[in-house]
């Protein structure tokens, strides 16, 4: 009988780089292999699967990561030349090996929460046995054909691309009709599902509003430029501005302001800056003629040209206008998703620039004018020039206003579609279009053909396979009940809330497959329902569905006419498993021990694999540990017994042994134990007043509090030893801001040792 010895050499696969000495460990009828996760538990699994069925896909996935050469294993069977991997090949295979781990759920039963076909129609191959599949043979020729013509079909389905046929089937895009000006149809579509998806910020979106920059009136400011006094005598305005340019720069203002501090009635008035008699004055007299009402009319026209000027162009006035243009760039960011909006650029800065040179050249000539009202003038060549260049700019901004405003009753179309649209039809519309321009696209419309011609031919074949399949029936008539049964009792053992129903087998276009049902609560659940209703995937739970695998596995082992001969691997079979369900898996592994001609059971939970040992002591065994090897992984001896020590009793055993040797390098560890051994004693000797994550501190005071009373605790002299005990060990607790640096007094350790001691022994 072929059992395994040993993995003697395990090379650059998974965390392995070489380990040898590791692999002269034995395996014994019973293996237990303790790995912490990602240490490279399920490796070996992979390669004792390996080995199995000579799949060297299983190790080759698994090359270590910084490996240069491929990887190398040795695996010593009994009575048989070493297995040796090498180069991608097994020198000799194990077939008497059966593997339960992942790979076995995935292939059998499910992927995550889903039961697809294939697990269906392997899980039928587990049910049949040898007898079955032998019967199963004659089908698969017809089952052959269909599958080639299946995969021909799913090559011809993938040369059609997913993204062309959106969400449709391959079928119904095949089935689409040509549109008429496809291209125009989808544009068209698209901006009404836009438009449909944001109705409400469609409907709240404003339009483009019109924006008009200021004009300068280059004729009414020429008209004013050129203004005089018509009443004034020519002789007169010669001596008084003859009079101004003796003065100076800004005489006829200063004139001007004088001759309104003097009482115009009066014939002799004084003069405002030396006070003497004006009377004599050859100029007085034309001084009040140019400084007439007229030339104060004249003065004010010309002021409030200026105010109308800043009024117009000057202030806020350009900030408005770039805000403005913002609006209208935002706007267009908005429509053109929903309609079509021209491209247009408004320079604000341009505009900016010109309208600021050309206002300041306007202000110029007026203030000339202002300084010097009698002189009539026109506007500069420059200025006349800088007001045409803004002039220009304006124009630009008035045709795109115009432009723009135009769009408005396209936009408000748009907004009374939106407004009344549904979303899903104009969405599926869309992908429809887009599905059927795509279908009839030079590149695809003759996949189409090869893929609904190959459809045919795959449904004439389908034909002759089920004519095959009923040589089937009356086999497995009898050998589905009776797995069905065999599925339960383990269900039952597992105490598993739901049991298995109608275990069939059924016959499909994939060939032949299993299915049942789960019932609960005697209601029978379905593998796959509607959206929402009871299935498979919503009804158990990860550990159900973990048992549901477990059960499979042993009951196809069961039914096994090779059962003796047969070296099972088990890799971490209590995931998700509750504690009841968890000692089940421990009974029944160590029952099928006694069947089989070996157990290998690989998993990260000490407390599983140690209660595997303490139930197994009669068998020949073995324990191995997978540990860190710098970056890599080995295999050691594992001394489970060490292992199952708990933490209380190497704390308890730690106090004992500095009792009675004062070791002076284990004090503080010893100091910093005595509070967890209190709170130990405390949760199995008080559970109902020191439950879980009370405080010591707490069920102290409490205990003081009740002493004399009918729920009395402690004695008061217990109450008082237990306060000593606390006090001292919390010196040593991470709630004293200096636990570690307290000092220590080996007297004093060595005297509350024994009185903490002495307390939990009561």
């Amino acid at each position: 009988m072929s059992v395994v010895e040993r993995i003697q050499l395990l090379r650059n696969v998974g965390k392995f780089d070489s380990v040898n000495a590791g692999g002269q460990l034995p395996f014994s009828k019973l293996t237990l292999v303790f790995a912490e996760n990602g240490r490279g538990k399920t490796t070996i699994a992979a390669i004792l699967r390996s080995l199995s069925d000579g799949n060297a896909q299983h190790i080759l996935e698994r090359k270590r990561l910084t490996a240069t050469s491929t990887p190398h294993v040795v695996v010593n069977v009994a009575g048989a030349n070493p297995c040796i991997f090498q180069n991608g090949v097994w020198s000799a295979t194990l077939p008497d090996v059966v593997i339960f781990d992942d790979a076995f759920v995935a292939q059998n039963v499910c992927s995550g929460i889903d039961i697809e076909a294939g697990h269906r129609q392997n899980l039928h191959e587990l049910i049949l046995g040898a007898q079955g599949v032998a019967l199963n043979a004659a089908v698969q020729t017809h089952v052959n054909k269909v599958e080639e013509h299946t995969r021909e079909l799913r090559t011809r389905e993938s040369a059609i691309p997913a993204a062309a046929r959106g969400s449709l089937t391959v079928d119904a895009f095949c089935a689409l009709k040509v549109v008429p000006n496809i291209a125009e149809a989808i544009t068209a579509a698209a901006r009404s599902l836009s438009a449909a998806q944001a109705s409400d910020k469609v409907h709240r979106e404003q339009d483009f509003a019109a924006i008009a920059l200021p004009a300068f009136d280059t004729t009414a400011l020429n008209e004013l430029l050129k203004r005089d006094l018509p009443g004034l005598e020519a002789k007169a305005a010669e001596l008084v501005k003859k009079h101004f340019a003796a003065i100076g720069e800004g005489g006829e203002r200063w004139v001007g302001d004088g001759m309104h501090r003097i009482p115009a009635a009066s014939d002799h008035a004084a003069c405002p800056f030396c006070a003497q008699d004006l009377g004599g004055s050859p100029l007085i007299k034309h001084y009040q003629a140019y400084f007439s009402e007229s030339y104060t009319a004249l003065i004010q026209s010309i002021e409030r040209a200026i105010r109308e000027a800043r009024m117009a162009h000057d202030g806020d006035v350009p900030a408005a206008f770039e805000r403005d243009v913002r609006v209208w760039e935002q706007r267009k960011q908005f429509w053109k998703d929903f309609t079509v909006v021209p491209d247009f650029s408004v320079d604000t800065a341009a505009v900016a620039r010109a309208w600021k040179v050309a206002r300041e050249a306007v202000y110029g000539d007026l203030q000339k004018k202002k300084s010097a009202p009698l002189e009539p003038h026109e506007l500069s060549a420059d200025t006349l020039k800088v007001i045409a260049d803004y002039d220009t700019l304006r124009a630009t901004v008035a045709a795109t206003s115009s432009t723009l405003t135009a769009l408005n009753e396209q936009i408000k179309i748009v907004k009374e579609k939106a407004a009344t649209a549904n979303v899903a039809t104009l969405t599926g519309d869309l992908e429809k279009l887009k599905a059927a321009e795509a279908r009839h696209s030079p590149a695809i419309a003759p996949l189409c053909a090869d893929y609904l011609a190959e459809k045919a031919a795959k449904k004439a074949t389908e034909g002759l396979r089920d004519k095959a399949r009923e040589a089937l029936e009356t086999y497995r008539a009898t050998v589905f009940p009776a797995y069905e049964t065999a599925i339960n009792d383990y269900l039952k053992k597992f105490g598993a809330g739901f049991r298995l129903g109608a275990v069939e087998s059924v016959n499909n276009r994939g060939g032949s497959s299993c299915t049942y049902n789960v019932i609960i609560d005697n209601v029978a659940v379905p593998l796959t329902g509607d959206p929402g209703a009871p299935a498979f995937k919503n009804t158990l739970s990860a550990g159900d569905r973990n048992t549901l695998a477990l059960a499979f596995f042993f009951a196809s082992i069961d039914r096994d006419p090779q059962l003796a001969q047969k070296i099972v691997v088990i890799d971490d079979p209590m995931t998700s498993l509750d504690e009841n369900r968890s000692r089940t898996t421990v009974h029944e592994l160590h029952r099928l021990t006694g069947k089989v001609a070996q157990v290998v059971v690989l998993s990260h939970s000490r407390p599983f694999l140690c209660e595997m040992w303490k139930k197994s002591d009669r068998l020949p065994r073995t324990a191995i540990k997978v540990i860190r090897d710098r970056d890599g992984s080995d295999l050691v001896a594992w001394n489970v017994q060490q292992d199952s020590i708990t933490d209380h009793d190497k704390r308890h055993a730690k106090v004992v042994a500095y009792i009675a040797s004062n070791n002076a390098a284990d004090e503080r560890e010893v100091a910093e134990s005595l509070r967890p051994i209190l709170e130990s004693f405390m949760r199995v000797g008080y559970p109902e007043d020191f439950p879980p994550d009370s405080l010591l501190g707490h069920f102290q005071n409490m205990c003081l509090q009740r002493v004399g009373q009918a729920n009395q605790i402690l004695s008061a002299a217990d109450a008082a030893e237990l306060k000593d005990l606390i006090d001292y060990a919390n010196r040593f607790h991470h709630d004293n801001p200096t636990w570690q640096t307290e000092a220590i007094n080996d007297q004093e350790l060595h005297h509350f040792c024994q009185r903490t001691l002495a307390f939990t022994r009561r």
